[in-house]
C-alpha cells in the first residue's frame, strides 16, 4: 500500500470519517477492522515503507499465526477439508486419502503455507480418477531437494523449543529455560515472540539441524 494511501486509511481509522472522491461532504463510519499480512511490518517500518502511526493504530490486538510447518498437526484436517471442497466442486467422489499421502504432506515444510497446500490438494483432486486421492507426492520430494530448508532462525527456534520443553515451559527462575540458555528472561520472551513460539505445546520441532532431517 502506497504511503499516501496509508495516511488516508489512518485518518479513517483514527477520526472515523472520510470524504468521497469529488465530494465535499464528510461521511462518518463506525467499523471494526481486521487486518492481515504475511509481511514483516517491523522491517518495513525500519525501511520507511510503512507508517509507524498506522502500524500502532492497527496493532491493537495482534495475533501471530505460526507458519504451517510449525502446526503440522493441522495439516491432515486441512487436507481433508480441501479434498472434500474440491471434490464437491468437480463432482467427484473421493472416499479415501492414503495414510502415506497424509504422512508425506505432514512432513513437507510448505513454504507457501496454507495457500500452497490448498493449490496442491486442488491439483491432486484434478488428477484423481477413482475414489482414492491421487496426490503427486513426488513433486514435494523434488521441491525439497532443490535446496536446504535450514536457516539460522530454524535452528534457533529448535534450540529454544527443546530447552523450554526440558524445563516444562518454565521460563524464569534459577532452573528455567532462560537460565539454561544464559539469557535474561525478557530477552528470551522477546525471542520466543519473534520466532512465533506463543504456545510451545502446539509447536513441534520441525527440523533437525544436526542431521538435516524433518520430523513431525
Amino acid at each position: 500500500m502506497p504511503l499516501e494511501l496509508q495516511a488516508k486509511l489512518l485518518r479513517v481509522l483514527q477520526e472515523q470519517e472520510f470524504e468521497r472522491v469529488g465530494s465535499s461532504s464528510t461521511l462518518h463510519v463506525n467499523v471494526r477492522v481486521v487486518a492481515a499480512t504475511n509481511q514483516d511490518l517491523k522491517h518495513l517500518l525500519a525501511e520507511k515503507q510503512f507508517r509507524s502511526d498506522l502500524y500502532y493504530r492497527l496493532n491493537v490486538f495482534p495475533i501471530v499465526i505460526p507458519p504451517l510447518r510449525f502446526r503440522r498437526e493441522d495439516i491432515p484436517f486441512l487436507v481433508t477439508y480441501f479434498v472434500n471442497l474440491y471434490a464437491q466442486r468437480m463432482n467427484k467422489r473421493i472416499e479415501k486419502i492414503p495414510s502415506e499421502t497424509l504422512e508425506a504432506l505432514s512432513r513437507y515444510d510448505w513454504p507457501g503455507n496454507i495457500r500452497e497446500l490448498q493449490n496442491f490438494v486442488e491439483r491432486s483432486v484434478i488428477l484423481t480418477a477413482g475414489s482414492v486421492l491421487n496426490a503427486p507426492v513426488s513433486e514435494l520430494l523434488a521441491r525439497r531437494s532443490l535446496g536446504n530448508p535450514t536457516t539460522m532462525e530454524d535452528c534457533e527456534r529448535e534450540h529454544i523449543l527443546k530447552t523450554v520443553q526440558e524445563t516444562n515451559w518454565v521460563i524464569g527462575g534459577p532452573h528455567g529455560a532462560a537460565a539454561r540458555l544464559g539469557l535474561p528472561r525478557s530477552t528470551l520472551m522477546y525471542r520466543m515472540r519473534k520466532l512465533s513460539i506463543l504456545n510451545g505445546r502446539s509447536l513441534p520441532v520441525s527440523y533437525n539441524c544436526r542431521r538435516g532431517q524433518t520430523s513431525a
